[in-house]
């Protein structure tokens, strides 16, 4: 694809880190835990010009990555945004090499990245999605499914999604909790349904019954199979890989092109779950999608439990024209309420990309009622 554009930069007269606590409208189940409610990290950059918004989709705590909400916030305010306000503040392209000094973070530097990058694109009267060089006007919405006491209470969940649109069903699973609900789903929904596993790390090689289950996992017809294994265990997801014959979908330890290509390289990775938030930001997401293309790599958008702010972000990089499975866009809904308008499926069964300046979402000032504020002034 084209090399991205560059964009007039913006005078940026202040940075605020602005912190809200969000209900979940269902709480999820994974192999991590129970989640009711998430504690939302915002980035809002004010420009002479206009201002920018973009949501740090760090969890509460540090379970499924390093960094979490409280650890970004500090991040952010105390070493990347004194670096931001010393280099190029409002050109987002230029600023990536600054806040690489900072080793880490890439939740934090997304979000910072992302929020000045929203700024510079509504005074540019352009989209963020136009800009990445997106294709798509609308995209498929998949859904996640969590973790479930019965197999009955799966397939009602899996019900609900599919109704409200979901045109991929991604469920979380973990050790002896994985085959038998996902026979009993594959039964229920049909061979034309795309389901997908998502065991967020929890699986051993070097544990016989975790190998066997996995291995009965090739019977269900599977899109992938993602992040089995330990994000650290690229050899043993490279085993595995040749083992099965599901695709191996890796997302944890995808944390930058150097790290794209190794996985390749040890044929660990069949599939890619790309969740921008998370390996940087949108401008490393553009550089890794275009990679996959030139590889011949599926991939697609993973989401992160983003509010209405982020998964409008996200949409950007789901339409992109390399993208090959439904994107993380639960047409069900997440919050409630909900940061901005969380963009559900049309009578098509699409989510709409949003076509307005910027991420073409800003966070409603009623949800934002209560909320912390941090200042973060120059110098």
């Amino acid at each position: 694809m084209t090399p991205l554009e560059p964009l007039p930069p913006v005078t940026v007269e202040g940075i605020e880190l602005v912190t809200v606590r969000l209900p979940l409208a269902t709480p999820l189940r994974s192999a991590a835990g129970t989640r009711a409610d998430r504690p939302v990290l915002l980035v809002h950059v004010v420009a002479r010009e206009s201002e920018g918004w973009a949501e740090c989709v760090a969890e509460a705590s540090p379970t499924y990555a390093p960094e979490f909400v409280d650890g970004a916030s500090l991040v952010l305010r105390d070493h990347l945004v004194p670096r931001a306000w010393a280099g190029p503040t409002g050109d987002a392209l230029a600023l990536g090499t600054v806040l690489d000094e900072v080793r880490g973070h890439p939740m934090a530097k997304a979000a910072l990245e992302l929020a000045v990058l929203d700024a510079q694109l509504r005074v540019a009267g352009r989209s963020l999605a136009d800009w990445l060089g997106a294709t798509a006007t609308a995209v498929p919405a998949g859904a996640a499914l969590g973790l479930h006491a019965t197999a009955d209470d799966l397939l009602a969940e899996a019900d609900q999604a599919r109704a409200a649109g979901a045109a991929r069903l991604r469920v979380k699973i973990a050790p002896g909790r994985a085959v038998e609900p996902l026979r009993a789903l594959r039964a229920h929904v049909g061979e034309a349904t795309l389901l997908q596993a998502d065991a967020n790390g929890t699986f051993r090689l070097d544990e016989p019954t975790h190998r066997a289950e996995l291995a009965a996992l090739d019977e269900v017809g599977l899109a992938c199979l993602e992040q089995p294994l330990a994000p650290d265990d690229l050899t043993g997801s490279a085993r595995l890989a040749r083992q099965l014959a599901t695709p191996i979908c890796l997302d944890e330890p995808i944390t930058s092109l150097g790290a794209l290509e190794a996985a390749v390289a040890l044929g660990a990775c069949g599939i890619l779950c790309l969740k921008p938030g998370r390996v940087g930001g949108w401008i490393t997401a553009r550089a890794l999608h275009d990679r996959c293309v030139e590889l011949g790599l599926p991939v697609w958008t993973g989401g992160m439990l983003e509010t209405g702010v982020g998964r409008a972000a996200n949409l950007a990089v789901a339409a992109l024209p390399g993208m090959s499975l439904p994107a993380d866009l639960d047409p069900r809904g997440r919050f409630a309420p909900d940061l901005a308008d969380p963009r559900f499926p049309g009578s098509d069964g699409l989510v709409p990309v949003p076509t307005g300046p910027g991420t073409g979402a800003v966070p409603d000032p009623a949800v934002l009622a209560d909320v912390s504020v941090v200042g973060c002034p120059p110098g």
